[in-house]
């Protein structure tokens, strides 16, 4: 028998970058196409979920740092990417259909839910769909608030802003998500491109994602059967006993200076950060 070859960990490392992602689809219980893309190796499965008029590219850097050692899975949301527009309303628990129908696909059973912003609504929904399938959530950029009460005249009012004349209107709303000192050209591209989303599909989840956040958020987080942590920015403060007193155990990491953005912002901060909190979420 030939004596088996020893290969380094950097090289290995570069091997499984090297292979690239398999892309897929699979069909949302209401019918809709969902796309995602999988790659690499390792336990637990880091599956990417982007925030609102957002895609899956939105993680490539967390992907060329993870895939060496995890399985990572992004998937574009229906309404987003490549994935399907046919749906009528973009609610969060559909979302979350969205990603449980991923994770069953895939028979992914050790599964990491990684969320940002719009995002960390769908993981929940998601884990509560799919409960053996999640061993645990990552939240970033959101749930800064639990308590937060939204009347729904104060959502319609915000809505109706983006309703007459979305594309100058989100783009001078993302403008605002980053600090004073950012990178100008990260921040315009971001906004660019969340601006070119289609109206229909942006205006329907942002009214969704504000009501879920307005009327459900406390009964949804009480319900998890997983830990869940956060990885901020300190842009605006989170408020984190609120959370502890739902979601046991629960941690935050913050990143100073940062904006909404902070997996793009600082994308070697935010992968350490986010390593360091899949490990905590693992521990016994």
């Amino acid at each position: 028998m030939r004596p088996r070859l020893a290969i380094p960990a950097s090289i290995l490392a570069v091997l499984l970058l090297a292979v690239p992602a398999i892309a897929g689809t699979v069909t949302a219980p209401d019918g809709v196409v969902i796309h995602y893309t999988d790659q690499g190796q390792g336990s637990p499965a880091l599956v990417f979920v982007h925030g609102w008029s957002c895609d899956a590219t939105y993680w490539d850097a967390q992907v060329a740092h993870f895939a060496a050692k995890h399985r990572v899975v992004v998937i574009d949301l229906a309404g987003h990417g490549a994935s399907g527009q046919e749906r009528k309303a973009y609610t969060m628990e559909a979302f979350g259909a969205d990603v449980a129908a991923v994770l069953a696909q895939l028979d992914l059973k050790d599964t990491v839910l990684v969320g940002h912003s719009m995002g960390g609504a769908v993981i929940v929904e998601a884990a509560l769909a799919a409960p053996d399938r999640v061993l645990g959530l990552v939240g970033v950029d959101n749930f800064q608030d639990v308590g937060m009460k939204l009347p729904p005249e104060a959502i319609d009012g915000f809505v109706s802003t983006f309703e007459a004349d979305f594309t100058p209107r989100v783009r001078a709303w993302v403008g605002h998500f980053f600090p004073a000192g950012a990178d100008s050209a990260l921040a315009a591209g971001i906004a660019a491109d969340m601006a070119s989303a289609p109206p229909a599909v942006g205006l329907s989840a942002m009214r969704e994602l504000l009501h879920w956040f307005g009327d459900r958020t406390t009964e949804r987080l009480a319900q998890l059967k997983v830990p869940m942590m956060c990885i901020n920015a300190d842009a605006q403060p989170t408020k984190v006993e609120p959370i502890k007193a739902l979601v046991p155990g629960f941690q935050l990491r913050v990143m100073a200076g940062r904006g909404h953005f902070v997996m793009r912002e600082d994308p070697d901060g935010f992968n350490r950060l986010l390593g360091e909190t899949v490990g905590a979420l693992m521990a016994p």
